[in-house]
């Protein structure tokens, strides 16, 4: 570590990890310490550690092939990217979408769902006629109208959408994120704080997301900057897992509707199962398809979903040199076969529904409370961040690898083939801990 801190900064690094001999649920320590893992690579690993479909996968020539001549996929894809497309990204696009841009991370991802959205939202003032000499001249340099200094995107408090330039303007998780980096002047609403348990306190929580949508479309109806879009975590990760109804997300889009604004869901950590289903937003029993939905994460390859209308009209527009990795398609097509043949979503419904109601009942004897959660999409909270940040020290020193976000919240992230052993030796653990 001492090493290493030569060259990177090592601070925010927990431990130094043996893959090799990582295996499933555990990972090993470079001193060979064996911990039950439920933080994931930030919540990033679906199916274990050295999942033997990876390793088979690793022997086809087409891996190969792919690791050895990464393409440039916007100039000449192989000829099997189709196939990849088909059997990673489409096979399970979220109903209703059609078109898939990829990328290279969750912020890329973003980024370019923002981009997307202004490019209509240009498009559609323009009457979708070509772009006049005065658009094109001016955006070169940077001023209007080609460079138009009067949209926006509205995100949420809380929220964490990446730490690019756009995506960090609509993150609010923690300060140290967004300090010293200039933001665009875009527009924020709150984001309904919630009673837990949510079934005790529906008629209180309700009242409070009325009054969280009321600003919401008062912020849009009365921008200084016309909002293009509409950003929103279905569970807001980073900045404490905050919940809220699928009442409310579907009325959050009904104000899109009818305002002309973009939807866009971004599922970078909810998304490929973690709930119980393979998108989060799949809960909510919308009328109607998001326009967008952004994803990375456990895929291991990034991008975003779209309907085609968003589908900007000349190319080069949604371009960049890699537009994703082929490498990381064909795990991620090795990830949908895993979840579809083990039956990880039931799996996850299962072990996350036993989990979250074990750790209700801790709340009497230790100091756990707000037990809240979506499969195995699980959080609780500590009565402050002094005692939150120990209990996550002390855990790792148990066996256990665990994070936390927010304030003063524990996060649960545990893999698709997280098992009930696994959450008794995690309880066992909490257990030993606060005793």
């Amino acid at each position: 570590m001492v090493k290493l801190n030569q060259y990177q900064d090592t601070r925010s690094i927990f431990f130094i990890a043996d893959f090799s001999k990582s295996k499933g649920n555990y990972i090993v320590d470079a001193d060979g310490n064996v911990l039950l893992d439920v933080f994931a690579q930030i919540a990033s690993i679906p199916i274990g550690y050295n999942n033997p479909a990876f390793s088979a996968l690793a022997q086809q020539p087409a891996f190969q092939i792919a690791l050895a001549n990464r393409a440039a996929l916007g100039v000449s894809p192989n000829k099997d990217w189709l196939e990849s497309i088909e059997r990673a990204f489409m096979a399970v696009a979220p109903k209703g979408m059609t078109n898939v841009f990829t990328v290279m991370c969750g912020s890329c991802a973003n980024e370019n769902a923002f981009k997307t959205a202004f490019m209509y939202k240009a498009a559609k003032r323009r009457g979708d006629r070509d772009f006049s000499v005065e658009e094109l001249e001016s955006c070169m340099k940077n001023a209007s109208p080609g460079s138009p200094d009067d949209l926006s995107i509205l995100s949420f408090t809380q929220a964490f959408h990446g730490r690019l330039f756009g995506s960090l303007t609509t993150t609010a998780s923690k300060a140290i994120h967004k300090v010293d980096i200039p933001a665009f002047d875009w527009p924020k609403a709150v984001f309904p704080q919630l009673k837990y348990p949510l079934e005790d306190h529906r008629e209180e929580n309700a009242k409070i997301e009325h009054k969280a949508l009321e600003q919401v479309e008062a912020l849009i109806v009365h921008a200084k900057k016309p909002v293009a879009a509409v950003i929103v975590e279905p569970i807001q990760s980073e900045g404490g897992d905050n919940h809220a109804s699928p009442d409310f997300f579907r009325k959050l889009q009904s104000i899109c509707q009818r305002n002309d604004v973009l939807f866009i869901v971004d599922e970078v950590q909810t998304g490929v199962g973690a709930t119980g289903t393979f998108w989060a937003h799949e809960a909510w029993s919308l009328p109607s398809p998001p326009d967008i939905v952004t994803f990375s994460k456990k895929f291991q390859a990034a991008g975003f979903y779209l309907s085609p209308r968003l589908r900007p009209a000349q190319p080069y527009r949604l371009y960049n040199t890699w537009m994703g990795d082929p490498v990381r398609a064909m795990q991620a097509a090795v990830i949908v076969q895993e979840i579809k043949n083990k039956g990880l979503l039931e799996n996850v419904r299962e072990v996350g529904h036993y989990l979250q109601q074990s750790l209700i009942k801790l709340q009497t004897s230790l100091p756990v409370k707000n037990v809240r959660g979506q499969g195995a999409f699980i959080a609780f909270d500590l009565p402050d961040s002094v005692q939150r940040d120990a209990f996550l020290v002390s855990m790792r020193q148990r066996g256990v690898n665990i994070g936390g976000c927010g304030e003063n919240t524990v996060r649960l992230r545990p893999m698709l083939v997280f098992q009930k052993h696994h959450a008794d030796i995690l309880l066992d653990t909490m257990k030993q801990t606060f005793n």
